[in-house]
């Protein structure tokens, strides 16, 4: 196939292959029967536990800075509270959230529409690499070097949601392979949650659907951890929640600034007509709220962390 990219590694040892029949097997893929995969090929920390709570995070490989922040936070405050994020490994999207659960010191699952042999896409080598070194897992159905096709992405998709006991869906276009996922959450009887985003959005097409269909809207990871019985004191973030008590050590400016991107993110010309201070000045405070961890610019916008 033309749009194929892969990189090879190191050839696979024969004991890391999990049969249906196995004890290993996961149980929650088990139950959805003629559909689970004959054979799970490996690579990583194959320990049982990974695959207790697995929540699947999926979305648009075009995704928008709004979708790589909210992906982020919530993939990354879920795995931090032990859940384990499971996901296709695909630029956008996908690659965020397995990104965001290792951040945090959590485990992450990639399921690949390739052979175990591979790296696909090869550019995320890295992401890869960091997955197999913190007690995270690479899966696949597919032994070797066996490339992917255009039937094999759907394929997986079954895969990242028979792993899960929820998906959670970010961004989604009309046609979004994000919808497969979804679709086979809803036949495996699996919950699924969606990110509210702007109706004027592409991106939202797809969530919109998927509301309608009964999907549920998420407004912070606390939608997601009392579905799966979490406790939130589980949750450790590295510093207090920027929304807490008067946002921890912020000037007076500094909180109409952060209330303001809660809002809508905002680059330096429209948040300086909107606080009527000169756009040096501005630049000056974002510069701080940055080195304090409460803002980040991301496209020429700035966004609240």
């Amino acid at each position: 196939m033309g749009f194929y990219s892969g990189k090879k590694t190191k050839p696979l040892n024969l004991m890391n292959i999990v049969a249906f029949g196995d004890k290993k097997y996961p149980k929650l893929l088990r139950k959805i029967g003629k559909n689970a995969p004959k054979q799970l090929y490996y690579k990583g920390n194959w320990d049982e536990r990974i695959f207790e709570n697995c929540l699947a995070v999926v979305g648009s490989r075009k995704m928008t800075a709004y979708g790589k922040q909210v992906a982020e936070k919530l993939a990354g405050e879920a795995a931090s509270a032990g859940l384990t994020i499971v996901s296709g490994f695909m630029y956008g999207i996908d690659a965020v959230a397995h990104a965001a659960a290792l951040k945090t010191g959590g485990r992450t699952i990639a399921v690949m529409p390739c052979g175990i042999d591979l790296i696909h896409p090869e550019y995320q080598q890295d992401l890869y690499s960091e997955i197999l070194k913190n007690k995270s897992l690479v899966v696949s159905e597919y032994e070797g070097e066996t490339k992917p096709e255009i039937w094999t992405y759907p394929r997986r998709n079954r895969i990242v949601a028979g792993l899960s006991r929820a998906v959670l869906i970010v961004e989604a276009g009309e046609k979004s392979g994000s919808l497969i996922t979804a679709d086979f959450a809803r036949k495996y009887k699996r919950k699924t949650f969606v990110v509210p985003g702007p109706i004027t959005s592409e991106n939202s097409k797809g969530i919109m659907r998927l509301i309608k269909e009964g999907a549920e809207p998420v407004g912070s990871v606390k939608d997601i951890l009392e579905y799966y019985g979490c406790f939130l004191a589980k949750i450790t973030p590295k510093r207090p929640c920027a929304s807490s008590e008067e946002a921890q050590g912020l000037e007076s400016i500094e909180k109409k600034i952060l209330e303001r991107l809660r809002i809508e993110s905002m680059n330096v010309d429209e948040l300086s007509n909107f606080l009527k201070i000169s756009a040096a000045e501005l630049g000056t405070i974002l510069s701080m709220m940055q080195l304090k961890g409460f803002a980040k610019e991301e496209g020429g916008k700035f966004h609240p962390v």
